[in-house]
């Protein structure tokens, strides 16, 4: 055990969020996502949530201030605009931890390409439709 770190980051989380490099990204999926395809390393956290997996990652890992969009959520199909219970919670978790950012979204298929790009996808168990979002990993400022 380590002192200051959620015990729900386990070595091989802890060990991509380390080696992530300013503006790579992870991605947090849910129990219905097809990450075994999608390519990159997968870290699963069975009968987790989505929503304890993102607030977990923040505490360690910033995200990105150089960019409009550093939290990606998939759009709901047939809907763009609506808003799931879920992503809701993401919205208020990225708040509590990054001031001044927001979830932005991405249309079904375009978020499933922009995950096969990312560095890593961390596998929950989180069995809420539309459970999927997308970090963009920021920097550590010398002042803080």
């Amino acid at each position: 055990m380590l002192k200051n770190i959620p015990p729900l980051l386990g070595p091989d989380l802890l060990h991509i969020l380390r080696a992530m490099g300013h503006g790579d990204e992870i991605a947090i999926v849910d129990a219905n996502y097809p990450a075994e395809s999608a390519g990159p390393e997968i870290v699963r956290l069975d009968g987790h949530t989505a929503t304890d997996a993102l607030d977990a990652i923040l505490t360690l890992m910033p995200l990105d201030d150089f960019v409009d969009e550093q939290a990606i959520c998939m759009q709901v199909v047939g809907n763009a605009g609506k808003r799931e219970p879920v992503m809701e919670e993401f919205d208020m978790i990225i708040a509590r931890h990054e001031e001044g950012m927001k979830l932005s979204s991405l249309e079904r298929f375009a978020f499933y390409d922009r995950v096969k790009t990312a560095y890593a996808i961390v596998q929950t168990g989180e069995r809420r439709l539309y459970g999927n979002v997308i970090l963009k990993k920021g920097i550590i400022r010398p002042d803080a």
